[in-house]
């Protein structure tokens, strides 16, 4: 468990991704995800999440999928941003802090429910930094050839457990606990 937060829920980098390893298309387009995984095909994963902490840029790409009626009940919502929108979003909390800082506050909203972390980003920056307890992986049965990988070249070796894989349909969960090593000095 990480050593940051509330509560006993853990942090969970949660991904959807194409066989050959993006997250977003080109252009960061996502909306092939909604052809596979909906809201219904994961209520455990809904019920065990009780805030999700995602980056500027992915929320923005949720902005603009909002009438694909893509709907996921992941609870209270957190963007990580250096700069909020001009025109604030009532369902949406910004925040401008340090990362540790941000997930301790997503942390305290889950009400000791699980912690989602989405966009690559901000993601990649937990993984860093050892704030993830596990990740969580839905394969989608597509190749896109090129866009957004699912890790940045910079991440470095991270060592993860499986701990489950099952397939619904055309969808494949896998489900990893990060082997948590040494926090970095800053």
């Amino acid at each position: 468990m990480s050593d940051v937060g509330f509560g006993t829920g853990k942090v969970v980098v949660n991904r959807a991704m194409s066989l050959d390893g993006f997250i977003a298309g080109p252009g960061h387009a996502m909306d092939w995800i909604a052809e596979y995984l909906t809201a219904a095909a994961v209520p455990e994963v809904m019920a065990a999440t009780g805030a999700m902490l995602v980056g500027r840029g992915t929320y923005e790409v949720a902005r603009r999928m909002a009438d694909q009626d893509t709907a996921y009940d992941g609870g209270a919502q957190f963007v990580l941003t250096h700069r909020p929108p001009d025109e604030p979003d009532p369902a949406v909390t910004f925040l401008t802090c340090g990362l540790e800082e941000a997930v301790a506050t997503a942390r305290g909203a889950a009400g000791g429910k699980n912690l989602e972390i989405l966009g690559a980003d901000v993601a990649a920056q937990c993984l860093r930094r050892g704030l993830v307890d596990e990740i969580l992986v839905y394969v989608l049965p597509l190749l896109l050839g090129d866009g957004v990988r699912f890790s940045p070249p910079s991440l470095d070796r991270i060592d993860l457990e499986p701990l489950n894989s099952t397939q619904s349909g055309a969808i494949t969960m896998l489900r990893f606990r990060v082997r948590k090593q040494a926090r970095p000095s800053v």
